[in-house]
């Protein structure tokens, strides 16, 4: 167990690069395939958008990873974290840490990007989208994304958690950010029997839904446990889901520009 963790703590960023591509391009290609909402849009350019934004996420992650490696040097000194207070078999170890880092850094700070004003006008990016497919799970503001860092970082603190725990947690995100937003249909019961414990294709589409109550559920990533947990489960006639969002200009979800300078945009008011 500790050598199959070790192979993520060591992985070279080259290999990290291809995994992203390899499931983003298998989920994208497979939209053709098992395709769940079927319109026309120019797919090419919509991807073009969301590559953009992935871009300059990664320029963020380059930067935020000096300060990540301090965390993890600092944590490695001082024993500091709930899995230093006891012994237990890695892979138990292993299963709390995700647990924790999909309860905090995906559920925790979604939630709050909904609900704390400043925090949804960078979030607002992400749901302006109004072709949802693969491509969309990159789709953040860069500002977005270092909030979502700060948070995953307060977990990793939480627990006292070792890096390849955080690396193959990263690893296990970017298949989930792909499957979730994919256009992409399972069997209609298979997807909700699966969303009683995992985040599924159709359950994260009622997130995307342009108006409330819909916007404000389904929060999670990984597991919908803590959408059930919390109340905040919801799941529904998927042919009612309308993409984008009712406060921002839908004609003009795949201007950059635009998109980028929406959290600014003082025309745009708050959904609450």
């Amino acid at each position: 167990m500790q050598e199959f963790l070790y192979f993520f703590e060591y992985m070279p960023i080259w290999q990290k690069v291809v995994w992203i591509v390899a499931v983003l391009s298998f989920f994208w290609i497979l939209e053709g395939y098992a395709t769940f909402y079927k319109e026309s849009y120019a797919k090419w350019k919509h991807a073009k958008t969301n590559a953009a934004f992935l871009g300059l996420v990664m320029v963020v992650n380059v930067v935020f990873g000096l300060a990540t490696a301090g965390v993890f040097i600092w944590l490695s000194q001082s024993q500091f974290g709930i899995l230093h207070l006891f012994t237990a078999p890695i892979w138990v170890e292993l299963i709390l840490a995700i647990l924790v880092l999909d309860l905090i850094a995906q559920y925790g700070v979604h939630y709050f990007l909904h609900k704390v004003k400043w925090m949804w006008r960078l979030h607002l990016i992400h749901h302006s989208d109004t072709h949802v497919d693969a491509t969309s799970g990159t789709r953040h503001h860069p500002l977005d994304f270092i909030i979502r860092e700060l948070f995953a970082l307060l977990a990793v603190v939480i627990m006292g958690m070792p890096l390849a725990f955080y690396f193959f947690y990263r690893i296990l995100t970017v298949f989930f950010t792909y499957w979730t937003h994919a256009n992409i249909a399972l069997p209609p019961k298979l997807d909700k029997v699966l969303s009683y414990v995992i985040v599924t294709p159709v359950m994260h589409k009622f997130h995307h839904h342009y108006q409330m109550p819909w916007t404000d559920t389904n929060y999670g990533n990984m597991f919908s446990i803590w959408d059930h947990l919390f109340g905040t489960y919801s799941y529904a006639d998927p042919k009612a889901i309308v993409y984008g969002l009712d406060i921002v200009d839908s004609s003009k979800a795949d201007d950059l520009g635009y998109q980028l300078k929406l959290p600014f945009n003082k025309k745009v008011t708050y959904k609450n």
